[in-house]
């Protein structure tokens, strides 16, 4: 059987286009999930041992080229070629959180926790502070409004270069932000009111700061569980400085790679989706219309989307199907769809096509 969403009850509430006959699920969104339930095979299982794989792989991958990068002397040419490296496979190992909040409540928990003790603490990028807001990215009551968590437009201007510029320099500070946030932990306990505060303005990892954060009693019990760890983390980091343990400038050299990291995620963000709604609520046809395929292999395009999440209109339109059968469900969509499906339409040439127009806005991109 045919699942949409791997969320939760409470959140497959929320997912657009649950409820058939509502205003924007026209038909051709019918005719696509027909067609994806009418392949050979079952796409919507997960291969755990790929996610294990790539999960390694990204690991070690990562941590290797850091730890070369982190201890070569300040400046060397063994420093400068680790950086990108590092930075690659940093961005590589922290996309992955998107696969973990995707899976269902009781799928593959031993991979769920290990790339959090493994990745999400050390990175400080926990699942629980990713999970919540992502979903609400999907669900008809955010996407593409004020308080959509991962909409581009709701914190840049398009050809405004001083919101340029201010998205810039939120992208620079979002590093700091997060370190703070988890070195202040124990200030959050000093009162209720503070705590709640917290949990739901700030226990998000979104750009968006109109974005409040609904809590269930599991959201926060998740949220605590990962705090102390991170708080742990964070602390280690200015503390092995004093302590003489490690140089100054390991804190501007992790500070580099955050930034970068975090520069990649939001290069992605640019292209995800057009950004064409005016803040209002829409149906599930506009919703996908609004989302882009990639389908070429232009080195930014490779770059910016790992683990085949190019393909976001496709996982848009069936959140819960793992990101290894992206590719094999889009390539069957397209032979076998009729030639007038809307879905065809929504492959893009490549990132910078619709990147520039989220950038310059439409008027200046179009010349």
């Amino acid at each position: 059987m045919l699942q949409v969403c791997a969320f939760g009850t409470e959140d497959r509430l929320e997912e657009p286009g649950h409820g058939a006959g509502e205003a924007g699920d026209e038909a051709w969104i019918g005719e696509v999930r027909r067609t994806l339930r009418s392949a050979a095979t079952d796409l919507f299982r997960p291969s755990p041992l790929r996610y294990w794989i790539d999960f390694a792989v990204s690991l070690v991958a990562a941590y290797a080229a850091g730890t070369l990068y982190l201890l070569s002397p300040l400046g060397s040419w063994q420093q400068l070629v680790a950086f990108p490296i590092t930075t690659f496979w940093l961005y590589r190992l922290g996309s992955l959180v998107h696969e973990v909040c995707h899976l269902g409540e009781r799928e593959m928990p031993g991979f769920k926790l290990a790339w959090n003790a493994l990745a999400g603490i050390v990175i400080l990028m926990p699942s629980p502070f990713f999970t919540r807001h992502h979903r609400d990215h999907h669900s008809r009551r955010y996407y593409g409004t004020p308080q959509d968590p991962e909409y581009v437009a709701n914190w840049v201007e398009g050809g405004n270069p001083v919101s340029v510029l201010g998205y810039a320099f939120k992208i620079a500070i979002m590093p700091i932000l997060v370190f703070l946030r988890f070195l202040v932990v124990p200030l959050t306990f000093v009162h209720p009111a503070v705590r709640e505060w917290t949990l739901r303005h700030a226990s998000a990892l979104t750009f968006n700061r109109h974005y409040e954060r609904r809590l269930t009693a599991a959201d926060r019990r998740a949220i605590l569980a990962v705090e102390i760890p991170c708080f742990v983390r964070a602390l280690s980091i200015p503390l092995l400085v004093v302590l003489g343990v490690t140089p100054w400038t390991r804190i501007p050299l992790l500070y580099a790679l955050a930034l970068v990291t975090v520069a990649l995620n939001q290069c992605r963000f640019l292209a995800d989706h057009h950004c064409a709604g005016d803040g209002s609520r829409v149906g599930m046809a506009a919703h996908i219309a609004d989302s882009c395929n990639f389908t070429g292999n232009d080195p930014l395009t490779l770059l910016f989307f790992p683990f085949s999440i190019r393909y976001h209109a496709l996982h848009h339109l069936f959140p819960s199907l793992p990101y290894h059968n992206l590719r094999q469900a889009h390539e069957h969509l397209v032979s076998t769809l009729p030639a007038t499906s809307p879905y065809l339409t929504l492959d893009q040439p490549g990132w910078w096509s619709v990147a520039r127009r989220t950038l310059l806005g439409p008027a200046i991109a179009a010349h």
